[in-house]
């Protein structure tokens, strides 16, 4: 290690080995930390995998002994070019082991590469020096580097300082994960997993903008589920929920990747066509409802048939209608298909066309 001034023969302290008998005697040192090592087992049941970078071939090998008997998956290399190079990658370990001085790039330069990227996973970084002084411990941490270990260092207590690391990151990932599962229910329906009312909506102001920006076409199609209240006073409401979760699932499979589909209310859904005619979209529309009507929804209170209405609305280049009015238009060709017998698709005519859109959407039908 270049620029330490600490021997080989003292990087682990109270286990001095000899380059002649490192074999033999490494397994010593292994054997005599494993009385101590009880209290740690739980936590290390889902370790991190390790980056270890150290120049001095023997001490990178001690390194990974000690690393792989506690559990961990290890990476070693011998430069500070390699280790920048792993952390960087796609893949790269969240925990790091960087002696300072080495080849290439200094473990404080590393540090500093790493934390010029904040929107990657976060690795934690703890640093190996023979460095004491203040001065040089405070310009490791500022580089970026969570935790430090002078040597000579203790096997015990370099692995207490992972195992904190390791609990700073299993931290991490749990609030991740809360924040995502915060943000899914946020702009997701609970019950049925597609986008709910506001994001759904969100998509057809993007599409309005967007029509205006290029010229395109897309429709709209707004279904409801065909006495639907029948369902939940015949089987229940369990079963109800079943059903429609059953029909967003339907809905979904019909639709395609850049389409959108959200729950509009109650038993009503809403699905976003982009760059679709009027042809396109009343097409898709018929296949979304022959779908829907092509097999009983299997319930625990038994088997459900249901059936759905569409009414479908577009903007088409030639004529740009709002996103209120929009809604409006699919909301009257819904009327229409329930007026009509239900179990059908309507498009939009010229008299809804010319009709006045309201302010905000109907409220939820009550018979339907």
């Amino acid at each position: 290690m270049k620029g330490c001034s600490v021997s080989w023969k003292s990087c682990v302290r109270g286990d001095v080995v000899s380059r002649a008998h490192f074999g033999s005697s490494h397994k010593a040192l292994l054997k005599s930390s494993a009385g101590r090592d009880a209290n740690m087992a739980t936590a290390e049941k889902r370790v991190k995998r390790i980056l270890i970078a150290e120049d001095d071939p023997v001490s990178r090998r001690m390194l990974q002994a000690f690393l792989t008997k506690w559990g961990y998956p290890v990476v070693a290399v011998s430069d500070g070019i390699e280790a920048a190079r792993i952390l960087e990658a796609d893949d790269a370990p969240t925990l790091a082991v960087l002696d300072w001085m080495m080849p290439g790039l200094e473990g404080p330069q590393v540090c500093q590469r790493v934390r010029e990227h904040p929107d990657r996973p976060y690795t934690y970084i703890l640093l190996l020096t023979a460095r004491s002084q203040k001065g040089d411990l405070l310009r490791g941490l500022e580089s970026g580097a969570d935790d430090y270990l002078t040597k000579p260092f203790d096997a015990q207590e370099l692995r207490a300082r992972l195992h904190v690391g390791q609990r700073i990151l299993d931290l991490q990932d749990s609030l991740i994960a809360a924040r995502e599962e915060l943000r899914f229910r946020a702009t997701h329906d609970v019950l049925t997993g597609i986008a709910n009312r506001g994001v759904v909506l969100d998509a057809i102001n993007r599409e309005c903008s967007r029509q205006i920006r290029e010229g395109s076409s897309f429709g709209i199609i707004m279904l409801d589920l065909d006495r639907f209240k029948n369902v939940n006073d015949a089987y229940g409401h369990l079963a109800g929920d079943a059903v429609l979760r059953e029909t967003a699932r339907r809905i979904t499979g019909c639709i395609r990747p850049y389409d959108h589909v959200g729950r509009y209310g109650g038993e009503e859904f809403l699905v976003v066509a982009p760059s679709s005619d009027a042809f396109g979209t009343l097409g898709l529309a018929e296949r979304i409802r022959t779908t829907i009507q092509s097999q009983p929804v299997m319930t625990d209170a038994g088997p459900v048939a249901i059936t759905a209405s569409c009414g479908v609305a577009v903007s088409a280049r030639e004529k740009l209608v709002d996103s209120h009015a929009l809604l409006h238009l699919a909301d009257q060709a819904l009327y229409r298909a329930k007026e009509m017998g239900r179990n059908r698709s309507e498009f939009a005519v010229a008299a809804e066309v010319s009709a006045p859109a309201p302010e905000a959407p109907q409220p939820e039908r009550v018979d339907s």
